[in-house]
């Protein structure tokens, strides 16, 4: 395969959707027909001790959620596919905008009984935002649901995008027995399914003007389905390609990923329509995938995939050129020479050693602490930087310390990997580092970092809910101190991972008062508005 063909065969995706949607159920069934894995270890299955293979830490597993987000990948029908998992709860959010800035397109699920939710709405954002073609898996329809035009009127007018379905269900009341797929006007019908989706389904295929389909279908439920072809025929939004790259109209499948219902037509579809590696903005210009000169970007980091060896797994998204094992690149941030050695790429947490990978990869790469998330790798003379990741300010805080202060060791290190692997905001509390004053953007971060400390570190954690809501980087004039400040006294100076200064406040009101009587302060919401 040429160096171009390699670029344009690679498909790089996120799954997105509100939690309990079935986001990581559809990236098991995904692998499953990729032939990646032969059991699926979806939530029906845990009886069997099976687990889903992108949910790998150990409070996954016990509670049946994503907490962070996975990097798998497998081929199929002559494609490499990168699949990122994200986690679908709004506290891991931060993990999951990071992550949609590696993927090229994203997959959104919708539960066909709840319809479009709230998390979806501010992920959806995120994607229109970044014009990224967004294709659309109404899943669940095992289970009763809503009328499909509904659905699809509810996506047009809450989301505010086109939605062209590519299939359709056959049945009536929820009660669905196949798909008819509208290219290709046939008729697919499932068997039923008591495996609970572990295996591939079964299907039988043929013509929608099969006389056998309407003798297997009753009369009402073949009728339905003929009156709703006619409907979308005529008063149907018309498929276009350029709509669905620009992110203006969003393909719609119908399909039950815990049954497999619909999984593998909806694969095959996907991966014609799926854009390949697109190009990416740096501040010096355009970065093309076929650009010989190698570049990529840090989006994740991960310590301890391995607990034993306490490792850093630093994850890129190859933007350009072709990666070899051992290749030398600039760290565009501190502007050293960097060996890039032991290249792994992933099923979760089974690693495989990687020789070469091309534009549109996910490799992962054991690192020390040189590299933080949103750094730039590339080679060649030609700088490259691409451009930084938004940071969103936390609105909880905690202030925590090792109860036992011979662990003080471990709880620096573990405060240390985890602040670099970006799970929460770490602030340094002026003149102590015998705590740290920490910030989320929900309270499930704090559940995980104080569970991952105990089971990675040996730390257990005292933690303290601090009474702030609300942080502020401020830029000083060069002519004031921070003892400057006037009426501040019911807040809390703080500086953050980079040595800002930053400044933590009761509520909205008390940063508006603070502000006012500090006119010549710049009050920044997040770093990224600091000069």
């Amino acid at each position: 395969m040429s160096f171009i063909d390699a670029i344009t065969h690679r498909r790089t995706f996120a799954i997105i959707s509100h939690p309990d949607a079935g986001k990581t159920t559809l990236t098991e069934k995904l692998l499953l027909y990729g032939g990646a894995i032969h059991l699926a270890g979806s939530v029906k299955a845990r009886k069997t001790a099976k687990h889903a293979v992108s949910d790998w830490m150990e409070i996954e597993k016990q509670r049946g959620i994503s907490v962070t987000s996975s990097v798998l990948q497998f081929d199929y029908e002559g494609h490499h596919i990168n699949i990122l998992d994200t986690p679908g709860h709004q506290d891991f959010s931060e993990d999951t905008y990071r992550t949609l800035m590696a993927a090229d397109s994203a997959v959104m699920l919708i539960d066909v009984a709840k319809g479009v939710e709230a998390q979806t709405k501010k992920l959806f954002k995120v994607c229109k935002e970044r014009h990224i073609p967004i294709f659309t898996f109404i899943n669940k329809i095992d289970h009763f649901g809503r009328n499909p035009f509904d659905l699809m009127d509810e996506i047009e007018s809450v989301l505010g995008i086109h939605a062209y379905p590519m299939n359709w269900p056959i049945g009536l009341n929820g009660n669905y027995q196949g798909i008819y797929d509208r290219r290709s006007a046939s008729i697919e019908l499932f068997a039923k399914d008591t495996s609970h989706g572990q295996q591939k389904l079964s299907s039988t295929k043929g013509s929608a003007a099969d006389p056998r389909f309407k003798e297997l279908l009753d009369d009402d439920v073949h009728k339905n389905l003929i009156d709703d072809i006619e409907l979308l025929d005529m008063a149907g939004d018309a498929f276009s390609s350029e709509q669905v790259a620009n992110g203006e109209l969003t393909p719609l499948f119908f399909g039950s990923a815990m049954t497999n219902f619909g999984v593998k037509p909806f694969l095959e579809s996907f991966l014609q329509m799926a854009p390949p590696p697109q190009p990416r903005h740096a501040k010096e210009g355009i970065v093309e995938p076929a650009d010989e000169e190698f570049s990529a970007f840090v989006f994740k980091i991960q310590a301890n995939m391995n607990p034993q060896h306490h490792d850093r797994m630093v994850f890129m998204r190859i933007c350009s050129g072709k990666f070899t094992k051992g290749m030398s690149v600039t760290h565009c941030q501190s502007g050293k020479t960097v060996r890039l050695m032991q290249p792994q790429q992933f099923l979760a947490t089974e690693r495989t050693g990687v020789e070469t990978a091309y534009a549109g990869d996910i490799i992962g790469i054991f690192d020390s602490g040189t590299m933080g998330v949103g750094d730039t790798l590339y080679t060649g003379k030609k700088k490259i930087t691409f451009k930084d990741f938004p940071t969103f300010p936390p609105e909880l805080f905690a202030r925590i310390r090792a109860k036992d202060s011979l662990k003080r060791k471990q709880f620096l290190k573990g405060m240390t990997q985890l602040a670099q692997e970006g799970a929460v905001q770490i602030y340094e509390n002026m003149g102590s580092l015998e705590s740290y004053i920490v910030g989320a953007v929900g309270p499930l971060q704090f559940e995980v970092l104080s569970y991952r400390l105990q089971h990675e570190y040996g730390v257990t954690l005292e933690m303290n809910r601090l009474p702030y809501t609300v942080a502020r980087w401020l830029a000083l004039p060069d002519t004031m101190a921070y003892s400057d400040l006037k009426n501040i006294d019911s807040a809390m100076a703080v500086k953050d991972h980079k040595q800002r200064l930053v400044l933590l406040i009761t509520n909205d009101w008390q940063t508006n008062w603070i502000a006012e009587r500090n006119p010549e302060v710049l009050f920044c919401s997040t770093p990224d508005e600091l000069p």
